[in-house]
């Protein structure tokens, strides 16, 4: 779970959400503790039950958070979002946010000009409007390329044969000066110049 004010979200009698569920857990009790916090839940009654929340995230009722002040956002408004550069032309959409060095970063994929993180500051973004659907980002201050620019993904390799077994036989593309291959099938005869029987 991220949040900023772990202490009220993490109070005893708190009930947050693992990722997915529909049945809450009710927070026993919580202390911090370098990096992050210790919590214990009512329905974990051992470190063994524990287990199957190991990296699991937590999640809030959205409708008991505080509303924010104008032009602050929580994280989960911006998730989904699209961007799209100064032109109205889509650079993509928001998939994910991270915090680096004090400032939030959006995770923006599927746009034209391929997968970037955009730092939500000025002069990366224009307008930041989750709430409406609009955040303007400038590809040029991001440095992105152009679509021209962009080359397709290369086709994945086969992977290479381990240690001991047989390699399958590659194709090798045939010289065009070279006379074409005979079937092993077909007789010769001594008599012929051309070294393939006449038929």
């Amino acid at each position: 779970m991220l949040t900023d004010d772990p202490g009220a979200r993490f109070a005893p009698g708190a009930r947050l959400y693992p990722e997915g569920a529909a049945e809450p857990l009710t927070v026993a009790e919580a202390w911090a503790a370098a990096p992050g916090w210790i919590i214990r839940f009512h329905e974990i009654p051992t470190r063994n039950a524990a287990a199957a929340y190991l990296s699991v995230y937590l999640e809030a009722d959205a409708g008991l958070v505080p509303v924010l002040p104008r032009g602050s956002y929580y994280w989960h408004e911006l998730m989904g979002c699209p961007v799209v550069d100064p032109d109205g032309e889509a650079l993509g959409t928001v998939r994910d946010v991270y915090r680096s060095g004090g400032a939030e970063m959006l995770v923006v994929e599927g746009g034209p000009r391929g997968p970037f993180d955009l730092p939500v500051a000025r002069p990366f973004v224009r307008i930041l409007a989750p709430r409406r659907g609009e955040i303007v980002a400038d590809p040029e201050a991001l440095d992105l390329p152009r679509p021209d620019q962009i080359r397709p993904p290369r086709p994945p390799r086969a992977p290479r044969p381990r240690k001991g077994e047989v390699s399958p036989p590659r194709a090798v593309a045939a010289d065009p000066d070279l006379p074409p291959a005979v079937d092993a099938d077909v007789a010769t005869s001594p008599e012929s110049d051309s070294g393939i029987a006449p038929g």
